[in-house]
């Protein structure tokens, strides 16, 4: 193999390099602003949701304290078995709802930047 064409084999192998590492960057700033942009619907998100959170547990709170005493009223039972039920209703709710919530939560936050990843990649393995 003569000179020019180990130089010839190294700039092309460079200039892979070069565009590898210019998409790579390009990648990461999309990355960074796809953050930031999250971040801050995430964190606005999080207030109006901690906020009605509070304000329905308060809202909860007084139902069932007004559940207690129309079911006493109209069953005759005793406090005992009136807070049994109401507590059982509650739990079976909770399990559903954290059941639902786990199941939507998964998945990939940043699909535009995998998917600007998985192109460059196939770029740059040749793949098509």
């Amino acid at each position: 193999m003569s000179e020019s064409q180990k130089n010839r084999g190294l700039g092309a192998a460079a200039r892979v390099t070069a565009l590898a590492s210019s998409v790579m960057d390009l990648h990461v700033r999309i990355a960074l602003q796809e953050m930031d942009r999250e971040k801050r619907r995430l964190i606005s998100g999080g207030i109006f949701l901690a906020m009605g959170g509070f304000l329905m547990l308060f809202a909860l709170l007084a139902s069932e304290i007004i559940l207690v005493i129309w079911l006493q009223d109209i069953l005759s039972w005793k406090i005992e078995w009136t807070l049994i039920l109401l507590a059982s209703i509650n739990l079976s709710l909770a399990g559903i709802s954290l059941r639902i919530g786990g199941h939507l939560v998964k998945g990939p936050y940043l699909p535009e930047t995998l998917q600007g990843i998985s192109k460059t990649t196939k770029a740059v393995l040749g793949k098509s």
